[in-house]
């Protein structure tokens, strides 16, 4: 079987995130960046089924030359090779953007399915997954928590407001990851070591003869309001004093009583 998995790098979710003076995006320097942690759930399910019903797995990313790196993770995993979309016009793409190059690599790729996560936590769109189906003309489900194929059938579970969703399709297709699919694994140090030397193809926009210009594009990056500091009730040390400052205050000041 061949199967696809796209990854992105964002900042560490433990990054401390500034934005720049002008708003045009966030101060990069020093920022620790990694895996998008649910393209992560799609690599460990590119994974399982294919030590389920053999194949290779491919890595396809878009981004800077740094994304490199989380590429060679994805292989050190245990993907096979990679394809690395490194253009600096697409760098700030919007989700039709990236999907459209994305697809433009996929196109020259032999598929049966393709796993992306279903959200990058950087601009939290969960489009590309969606629109990258589309272009390519294949189904799709969306959120996925649970995956079953057997040959060509595909049975996937996702989340709804106090239930699950069932959805049957076939291959190929275009699944997209969350929490609660599987556990991603650890890259091993034999699994580092190998990934050096596994094949990474580079391609740009005019290589995959595909426009540039976003659909939309973000006006400005703004910094949300500093949170104000917490109060301490201590007018009265009683339960009851306390309640009833704590009243007074969530009526006169929060305005929600």
């Amino acid at each position: 079987m061949n199967i696809i998995a796209c990854v992105k790098q964002v900042p560490d979710t433990e990054a401390q995130i500034k934005v720049k003076a002008d708003g045009s995006g966030i101060e990069e320097g020093g920022i620790k960046w990694v895996m998008n942690p649910y393209d992560e759930f799609g690599v460990e399910e590119a994974l399982k089924l294919k030590e389920k019903a053999g194949g290779d797995v491919t890595i396809v990313s878009i981004g800077p030359a740094r994304a490199m790196e989380t590429i060679r993770t994805a292989l050190a995993m245990g993907a096979e090779k990679g394809v690395h979309i490194d253009d600096p016009a697409l760098n700030a793409a919007d989700a039709y953007t990236t999907a459209a190059a994305l697809a433009a690599a996929i196109k020259g790729l032999p598929y049966d399915i393709i796993f992306c996560g279903q959200r990058a936590i950087d601009d939290d769109s969960a489009q590309v997954g969606a629109i990258l189906a589309e272009i390519l003309g294949v189904p799709q489900v969306t959120f996925v928590t649970k995956l079953e194929i057997d040959g060509t059938k595909v049975k996937a579970v996702r989340p709804i407001e106090g239930a699950q969703l069932v959805i049957e399709t076939s291959l190929p297709c275009v699944i997209t990851a969350t929490k609660g699919l599987n556990e991603p694994r650890y890259a091993s140090l034999p699994g580092i070591m190998k990934a050096k030397k596994k094949p990474v193809e580079a391609k740009n926009a005019a290589a995959l003869g595909v426009s540039t210009d976003a659909k939309s594009k973000v006006a400005k990056m703004i910094p949300p309001p500093a949170r104000p500091p917490g109060k301490i009730l201590c007018a009265d040390d009683t339960p009851e004093g306390k309640a009833a400052e704590l009243a007074k205050l969530l009526r006169e000041e929060a305005k929600v009583i």
